[in-house]
């Protein structure tokens, strides 16, 4: 037990929270409960830590038992080769990172051959130990002609002190205190160093700024990290990494050299530098590479996934007739016309551009449209032919008498939706282009139950998505979908399994399960019903459960984020005050609850107060959506085009994109327009996220226009 404390007390440090948080996030996820079910229904046991911080418990948790077991491993290994002394046991014990246990364990380690091991074979050892140490008297020369030897084919003196240098350099490479010395002060004073491998493969100049350029390792910024990567993968730069070498033989010199006046001192000199060109220098460039590319994935994954956050929480357009529009030249424009609940009602094709240019029918088709399904809000994708539509579409609504509004949708993934096995289950008969339609058009009207339709990895507000690890990229990325799945609660009469297979605890084949038995018996009645749905097992009903909602069933308490389990204490809460649960919502319900004092309440029922606080909340917001706080997305009825920009001119628009280096904003032009972080603010930014998100419907100035390479600069500073 005492192992385990003593973890949980380096992670409690770590995170700055409290020990017994540590130990209870633990034990409840050993116990099978998932992170969304620990964050919203055990708040009490956690101190009310939130989705992001249980997983950073957990994941360090990992890491630690991970550690823990390589270390036993290590030393399981040393004490079998009879090598294992208390003071290298001690160092290996209170290592606390795995690249610190690899450094103590080099020098036993079974290596392939080696020159030191081949010396080794031929017996030149006591020649390296007898230069460590010295000696001022004896000839070096006659010392290694002891060691001559036809047997073990040591022909020469010159063999005999080279192979005695072999094994001192690497010796000296193995030493765990020189490499972390050597690996710290190569990262203070090193310069990453690119230079141009072959230009004639980067077509697009796309990486000239990298021909010729040095940085200091300390100072590189992750998304540069991650851009020379890519083009030295590409096979145009040539990366490396320049270390302090004279710094470094001077330490090794003085850490090694115990007598310069020896006649053994510049033959140790001269293994010191074999050491560190041959072995040392090549080992260290590679973990300082993989540890700044291990950052620079890890940030990109960080943005990508806060981008991601953003976008699934976009405000949901409720209750409105939408026409979806996924533009195209030759093709035509695919129309799908959705219900308010996202039923697909019609769809057609109309071809207002190039080569049929047939606009008369095309404006003809879409104002009979508009009319026959009283169609309130138009969604246009932002693809090819994109801004052309939405040219189209805001002459053609300028001859409603009834408003009608468009707003230009993010279709990034709408194609690999369309051609994926869900939406030819879901839309049997449709080509792929007319599903990209339907996609777009619910798009606006519930963002997350559309876009859990496609990987994450394809919803296009990513930074160097294709070149971090897709392994860590997917696990954050789902992460982040089941906790706003989580969040946001799902209506388990109206969900896909899409949706219903991120809520916590379901898998795949259970979410299936629900829907099939939804088809074939109709809308669930009530929570309990769920238990009856095959290999959906108490442990799982306990998880799933307060994440589903059944909006009109018989039991008012299901419509809540409320959990089953505290049912019986709400109706004794209502009782006390007079009410029923038939009252959720009311204003007379409002009033009696927020004259309650928590403290005695929670303690009268016996329940948490952090949990009681919950339950009001539900109880007086029984169907609140989080979404429902945000800022709408941004509406329009007129068009803008690059050629009309004047620099200095007033715009609003969307946050598409977020990067290290700024925002990309969508203000209704053909090209989405950069704010360099420096524009964000007039305060000092540190990374955009902190000022912007995906979403964000903000105010800009036009700083730059460049009509030929289709550039916009944009400022969020008014002009002085």
């Amino acid at each position: 037990m005492e192992k385990r404390e003593k973890l949980i007390h380096i992670i409690a440090q770590e995170l700055s929270i409290a020990g017994w948080q540590v130990e209870n996030v633990i034990s409840l996820f050993e116990e099978g409960n998932t992170v969304p079910f620990i964050a919203r229904y055990r708040k009490e046991l956690t101190g009310a830590l939130d989705e992001v911080q249980i997983r950073e418990v957990l994941e360090k948790w990992q890491y630690l038992q991970n550690l823990e077991s390589r270390k036993e491993e290590v030393l399981r290994l040393i004490d079998e080769q009879g090598k294992l002394t208390e003071e290298l046991k001690t160092a290996i014990l209170q290592a606390t990172k795995l690249q610190q246990v690899e450094d103590l364990y080099r020098p036993y380690k079974q290596k392939r051959r080696t020159k030191a091991t081949i010396a080794k074979e031929k017996g030149l050892e006591p020649l390296a130990e007898w230069l460590l140490t010295f000696p001022v008297n004896e000839s070096v020369e006659e010392k290694a002609s002891q060691f001559l030897s036809e047997e073990k084919e040591v022909h020469s003196i010159e063999e005999a002190i080279q192979g005695a240098k072999d094994i001192i350099a690497e010796k000296v490479a193995d030493d765990a205190t020189f490499r972390q010395w050597i690996r710290t002060e190569t990262f203070k004073k090193g310069m990453v160093v690119s230079v141009a491998k072959d230009t004639e493969k980067d077509e697009k100049k796309v990486y000239e700024m990298y021909y010729e350029y040095e940085e200091p390792v300390h100072k590189i910024v992750p998304h540069r990290v991650l851009a020379l990567n890519r083009g030295e993968k590409e096979d145009i730069l040539r990366v490396s990494i320049k270390a302090p070498v004279d710094d470094i033989l001077n330490y090794l010199r003085k850490k090694v050299v115990l007598n310069e006046h020896s006649k053994a001192a510049n033959l140790v000199l001269e293994a010191i530098e074999d050491s560190y060109k041959r072995l040392i220098e090549p080992a260290v460039e590679r973990e300082i590479r993989n540890e700044l590319t291990e950052k620079a994935e890890e940030r990109a994954i960080h943005i990508f996934a806060e981008n991601l956050r953003k976008l699934l929480l976009q405000p949901p357009l409720k209750g409105k007739t939408v026409l979806g529009i996924d533009p195209a030249y030759r093709t035509g424009c695919k129309l799908a016309v959705v219900d308010e609940t996202g039923k697909l009602l019609k769809i057609d094709v109309v071809y207002p551009h190039p080569p049929k240019n047939e606009l008369d029918e095309a404006k003809r088709k879409l104002l009979e449209m508009i009319k026959n399904y009283s169609v309130e809000m138009i969604a246009i994708g932002n693809g090819t032919a994109s801004r052309e539509t939405e040219q189209f579409v805001a002459d053609t609504i300028k001859e409603l008498s009834e408003d009608v509004f468009y707003m230009i949708v993010n279709e990034a993934g709408a194609s690999v939706y369309s051609a994926s096995e869900l939406a030819r289950k879901e839309f049997p008969d449709l080509q792929v282009e007319e599903r990209s339609a339907v996609s777009i058009a619910r798009r606006v009207q519930d963002p997350l139950a559309e876009l859990v339709k496609i990987d994450p990895k394809s919803v296009g507000v990513g930074q160097y998505q294709h070149d971090v690890s897709q392994k860590k990229l997917a696990e954050s990325l789902n992460f982040v979908v089941e906790t706003v799945v989580n969040q946001v609660g799902v209506n388990v009469n109206t969900a896909s399994a899409a949706l219903l297979q991120y809520v916590s605890g379901l898998s795949k084949a259970v979410a299936e399960n629900i829907v099939k038995r939804r088809e074939e018996q109709g809308k669930f009645k009530n929570r309990s019903e769920l238990k009856t749905i095959p290999r959906l097992g108490a442990k799982t009903y306990e998880q799933c459960i307060g994440f589903l909602r059944i909006i009109d069933g018989d039991e008012p308490l299901d419509r809540t984020a409320i959990h089953p389990e505290n049912y019986q204490k709400v109706k004794e809460l209502l009782k006390q005050i007079g009410a029923t649960t038939e009252d959720l919502g009311s204003e007379k319900l409002r009033q009696a609850l927020e004259n309650l004092s928590i403290k005695e309440t929670a303690s009268a029922l016996g329940i948490g107060e952090l949990t009681l606080k919950d339950i009001i909340d539900a109880l007086i917001r029984p169907e609140r959506d989080p979404r429902d706080d945000l800022p709408k997305p941004l509406l329009k009825k007129d068009v803008l085009k690059l050629e009309d920009l004047q620099k200095g001119m007033e715009l609003e628009g969307t946050v598409r994109n977020v990067v290290d280096f700024g925002a990309f904003v969508d203000i209704g032009v053909k090209q989405d327009g950069l704010v360099h972080i420096s524009k964000l603010s007039d305060k000092y930014v540190k990374h955009p996220l902190d000022v912007v998100s995906v979403g964000d419907v903000v105010k800009v100035w036009v700083e730059d226009v460049d009509v030929a390479k289709g550039r916009i600069a944009l400022s969020m500073l008014p002009p002085r």
